[in-house]
């Protein structure tokens, strides 16, 4: 029973699979096109908090590999090899469920340069019309006073 993983291994392995589990289900959630600034901000802490929670079960992931790496030195091949191919997959899983997250934050933090550009250029394009509303309504100079007229068309 030497060549067999500790009971820790396992409750290590559950608790990984767990967690990659629903951060899969998290991620996999359809993208909503969101055009609020704030609700991208929520989604983008929740991608943080994914990503520092990816970083935490690293420990757990390390520990399953050197135990399988001591039980293919110490125990039957045919036993470390069904341990290999599975760290294999979970490595696997971990591997695209880590570039997922990475990218989902960098589209979200891109989306929200985007929009916030956006609202700043609306608000500028708001106060010049709001502007050249004023100077619409504004008295124009008598017709003969080309100098008056020329400054004012000017100005607009």
């Amino acid at each position: 029973s030497d060549s067999l993983p500790p009971a820790h291994y396992k409750e290590t392995m559950n608790t990984i699979l767990m967690w990659m589990q629903q951060s899969e289900t998290k991620l996999s959630m359809p993208q909503v096109a969101i055009a609020e600034y704030e609700t991208m901000e929520q989604r983008l802490r929740e991608f943080k908090a994914l990503q520092s929670s990816l970083q935490e079960q690293q420990k757990g992931l390390t520990y399953l590999s050197t135990t399988v790496e001591e039980l293919s030195r110490k125990g039957p091949a045919e036993v470390s090899q069904s341990y290999r191919s599975e760290l294999d997959v979970v490595l696997g899983r971990w591997k695209k469920l880590s570039a997922q997250l990475a990218e989902q934050c960098q589209k979200l933090e891109e989306r929200m340069t985007k929009l916030q550009r956006f609202q700043n250029d609306t608000r500028t394009l708001k106060k010049w019309m709001a502007e050249v509303d004023v100077f619409l309504k504004e008295e124009w100079p008598a017709l003969g006073d080309s100098e008056a007229l020329e400054k004012q068309l000017e100005q607009c």
